[in-house]
């Protein structure tokens, strides 16, 4: 096409009276281009000025309400007439553009948008932006162009950016240096700003600091425990090493699972002592204890029965003075200058704390005298110097019923986190009752059941054919003359609530039964239906119209039974059954 217009401009372009025919078909043919998508620079393969033209053609963009070009071209009107070309030069007086004949000579003028130079020949560019003649409106920007203007709509860019080409573009403040990173930091660019970050990034296992120099990362400080329960954190350059805990344990002991320490030994669960037929074995730490006889210990070395020293386990308890052992018991007598008193164990003494002879309080006692101390020490073994005592870790006492805590100079007692709090004495534990406060979180429809160190929510629903009368009592609605198995079952079911601590005596009576009132010839037979599959409830019968429950088996750990205990009933030649469903709590004893 470009090629087909060109040489349409060559044949016509020798005649004047073409020129408007010319200047068209450039127009044309840079609009076609133009719809075809292609680019515009074809106009360097036209001739002047069907190039020009070809050109303005081209990149004008339709005005619109939808129009979004920033340029909008201002054309200047077409030249009528064009300067006659041949062998390179104008045949009419040599002029640039345009020749005309006036009375007889050639007259040189220009185009729109040109101006003739002084020789009268050639022309030169109008820069209408200059001379003030272009049209543009004053929201735009006059830009000259050879032969014409165009107008470019003006265009504020925000801070970063700056305007080019009618577009607002990134600036890289990292290349034109008008960053302000320091020379420990090196500058990226983004967009529409810069960040400054460390010239050398640090590797895994470190981190820079304030001057940019990469550091070692103590993991072990800075993690939440890096290694496992049992391991010790050893921090390397970088990186960190976990070392598993060593504990090494006495005989008696082992190590616990965590390994982090040393836990006992229960030789009697564990079925690792010696103890003979007939002796108890008892843990210690660290070793057991074979009972005997009353007045004798077990010698785990011989495997035999010994007589205990009694002087020697309770000294200062069974005499004032000296104790000597018998076998199988003990008697007192006095040093020089005590006489054993009537009731066989006091002597007379002196008076040595007229003397001084402690460092805080003296107090006589018989044939000798004792130092004491202030509040919070003990006495030393010279028995005369007092140091600051820790009650709990010497055992003095009963302190405390759950926990003691030391403090300096005294000791506090605690409580369990939950289920109980603090007496007004200091050292008993009461229970919380969840139930008459209203900690519980028992439904509406549940009933709340206080024990020791918690609560139970309980609910009490009466089975099929069964309705409720009170809050713990279902009784048997009237059944078909033909249902055997309704007849069968029990008249009544009642709820009952048993509370025991796991150090309770066994065998214990936990409960009777029997109908009331009893008659003269009822006889009841009594049996437990549900809830004892481990055998650790059993029945008796006490007389022909009661019947007891027992514990017979010793509950080492809190647990919760739930048991039905089943009586029947023989009056007057009629068999009827009544069900008492009893919960049974066990909680502990620690308290």
């Amino acid at each position: 096409v470009i090629l087909s217009y060109f040489k349409c401009d060559v044949i016509f372009g020798l005649e004047m009276r073409k020129i408007h025919f010319v200047c068209c078909s450039c127009c044309v043919l840079g609009l076609r281009v133009r719809s075809e998508g292609r680019g515009c620079d074809a106009h360097q393969y036209l001739g002047y000025p069907c190039g020009h033209i070809f050109l303005t053609c081209c990149e004008e963009e339709e005005e619109g309400p939808n129009s979004q070009t920033p340029l909008r071209p201002k054309q200047k009107p077409r030249p009528t007439s064009l300067p006659r070309k041949g062998n390179g030069r104008n045949r009419n007086g040599g002029c640039s553009q345009q020749c005309s004949a006036v009375g007889g000579q050639a007259r040189c003028s220009c185009f729109p948008g040109f101006s003739l130079k002084t020789n009268g020949r050639t022309c030169e560019d109008v820069d209408e932006c200059a001379t003030n003649t272009h049209s543009c409106r004053p929201s735009e920007r006059c830009v000259n162009t050879v032969g014409s203007f165009v107008c470019e709509l003006q265009v504020t860019c925000p801070a970063g950016y700056q305007l080019k080409n009618s577009v607002c573009e990134d600036i890289d403040e990292c290349v034109l240096r008008t960053h302000n990173c320091g020379s420990s930091f090196m500058c990226e660019n983004t967009v529409g700003s810069f960040i400054c970050g460390p010239k050398h990034k640090c590797i895994s296992g470190f981190k820079q600091d304030s001057h940019g120099n990469c550091i070692d990362v103590n993991e072990c400080m800075g993690l939440t425990e890096p290694c496992g329960p049992g391991f010790n954190c050893i921090n390397t350059v970088g990186s960190y090493t976990c070392q598993q805990k060593t504990v090494m344990c006495s005989h008696g002991y082992h190590a616990s699972p965590d390994g982090v320490k040393c836990v006992d030994v229960d030789e009697c669960q564990t079925g690792t002592h010696r103890c003979g037929v007939g002796q108890i074995c008892h843990n210690l730490p660290g070793s057991y204890r074979c009972d005997c006889q009353t007045g004798y210990q077990y010698d785990a070395l011989r495997k035999v029965c010994n007589d205990v020293n009694e002087c020697w386990r309770y000294p200062g308890r069974l005499c004032a003075q000296t104790c000597e052992n018998t076998p199988g018991s003990y008697h007192c007598s006095c040093t020089a200058g005590f006489s054993l008193a009537f009731d066989g164990k006091n002597c007379e003494d002196i008076n040595e704390c007229e003397k001084n002879p402690c460092s805080q309080e003296c107090a006589n006692i018989y044939g000798s005298y004792q130092c004491y101390c202030r509040q919070g020490y003990f006495l030393k073994e010279d028995g005369r110097t007092c140091e600051d005592i820790d009650e709990c870790s010497q055992s003095i006492g009963n302190l405390c019923t759950f926990q003691c805590v030391n403090v300096p100079g005294s000791y506090q007692c605690a409580c369990p986190p939950h289920g109980y709090i603090m007496a007004a004495n200091g050292r008993t534990c009461k229970d919380v009752d969840e139930c008459t406060t209203g900690t519980h979180n028992c439904t509406g429809g549940q009933t709340c059941y206080n024990l020791q160190g918690g609560f139970r929510c309980l609910s009490f629903d009466c089975p099929p054919n069964y309705k409720k009368v009170s809050d713990t009592r279902c009784e048997r609605l009237s059944c078909p003359t033909n249902s055997l198995d309704c007849q069968n079952s029990p008249v009544r079911i009642t709820y009952y609530q048993l509370s025991f601590q796991t150090n309770i005596i066994i065998p214990a009576q936990i409960f009777r039964i029997g109908p009331s009132p009893a008659y003269s010839g009822d006889h009841i037979v009594i049996g437990i239906t549900r809830g004892n599959e481990d055998g650790y409830f059993s029945t008796r019968k006490l007389n022909s119209f009661t019947g007891a429950v027992y514990l017979q088996r010793q509950v080492r750990q809190p647990r919760d039974f739930l048991i039905d205990v089943e009586m029947k009933l023989l009056r007057q030649g009629a068999l009827t059954s009544f069900v008492a469903r009893i919960y049974v709590f066990i909680t502990s004893s620690a308290v």
